[in-house]
């Protein structure tokens, strides 16, 4: 994995996030699930884009992951979404890129799980259907040139670690942008008690919002920082997937991926017109065979829906954080369409004193 930057996090400048985070603050507090960035920048070739891959479960056999999916806009794309509707699982990794690249990274994701899970495609009559989620970076990134390919996406899948998950200008998020500040990758994630210690933590691909709307912990910082913003309407994107080691049902975790909707909005977004803003809740809980080769009853354990309030609200708090750590560990870069602009990172400085 990509070096962590080293710029501090949002709790480091002292902005008083509520809920207690995990060792890491980050999702791969969630146990198993590891992250892997391909990070692509090339000032010659116009190029700021990559790849960022999660795998909720390590091993060579797949294993359903239990999951839900809600769209609060659908001006994007999430692949895979279709059969977690209907199934309540996927199999194997899931990738975020930019919105040309989905094509290459899920050939490239399909390319790893053939060899990845060997046995299972070679024995049987089975099928690669992995989820791959994208943003548009065309305002960073010459995205109609193709940056990314197949390879890129093998190497993030190489990269996968656990450990600290570098954010900013990492992996898919490269080329992003978020309320007119330099956003891109983030994370957090949330620690809960209901009967037993549980984690809930988010990864964002931020590139949604206009300045004015950008709000942190209630305070109007886009309307108090205007200077460098230049769009005229919102005409990006946000990816959020969701992790937890609760067992949850399908339903359960489809409601859970809802509550990214509130996480989002908590930083100032309506969920505009041309954004694609789409999100994905998984558990490691329930680990277990390949239903087609279980028995005719399976056994699960599920968390009472009664008592799964917490668990969102984990959720809520921890979309929210990461919004905002994807923008502190931004960096200046240029615009490549248009040409001659500069995407601005956020100032840390004049951010943290808002809230001394």
């Amino acid at each position: 994995m990509t070096k962590p930057a080293q710029k501090p996090r949002a709790r480091d400048l002292g902005l008083p996030f509520p809920g207690t985070p995990g060792p890491l603050n980050a999702i791969t507090d969630v146990p198993w699930v590891t992250v892997g960035l391909c990070t692509l920048t090339d000032p010659a070739r116009k190029m700021r884009t990559g790849v960022t891959a999660i795998l909720p479960r390590p091993g060579n056999e797949p294993r359903p992951v239990w999951a839900g999916h809600f769209a609060l806009n659908g001006n994007g794309e999430m692949t895979g979404t279709h059969w977690i509707d209907d199934a309540g699982y996927f199999i194997g990794p899931v990738m975020i890129t930019n919105t040309h690249g989905v094509g290459a990274v899920h050939l490239g994701a399909t390319r790893w799980m053939i060899d990845r899970y060997a046995a299972f495609f070679r024995d049987r009559h089975a099928w690669a259907m992995p989820v791959v989620a994208e943003t548009y970076d065309g305002v960073l990134n010459d995205i109609n040139a193709l940056h990314v390919q197949p390879e890129h996406a093998l190497a993030a899948l190489e990269a996968l670690s656990g450990g600290p998950v570098a954010e900013g200008s990492t992996g898919g998020g490269n080329g992003m942008i978020a309320y007119e500040f330099k956003g891109g990758t983030g994370t957090s994630s949330r620690r809960v008690e209901i009967g037993e210690t549980y984690t809930v933590a988010a990864l964002v691909q931020a590139n949604h919002g206009i300045r004015p709307w950008l709000t942190v912990l209630g305070r109007p910082v886009g309307q108090l920082m205007p200077e460098g913003a230049f769009y005229s309407a919102e005409t990006g994107s946000i990816i959020v997937i969701l992790a937890t080691d609760a067992p949850l049902s399908a339903l359960s975790l489809r409601h859970l991926a809802k509550r990214a909707a509130i996480g989002i909005g908590r930083g100032g977004t309506p969920g505009g017109n041309n954004s694609g803003d789409i999100f994905l809740a998984f558990s490691t809980a329930n680990d277990g065979p390949m239903p087609q080769a279980a028995g005719p009853v399976l056994s699960r354990q599920e968390l009472n829906p009664e008592r799964i309030d917490p668990l969102y609200l984990a959720a809520v708090e921890a979309v929210e954080e990461a919004v905002v750590n994807a923008l502190v560990a931004g960096e200046d870069a240029p615009t490549v369409k248009p040409e001659g602009l500069t995407c601005r990172a956020i100032d840390t400085a004049r951010l943290a004193a808002l809230f001394r």
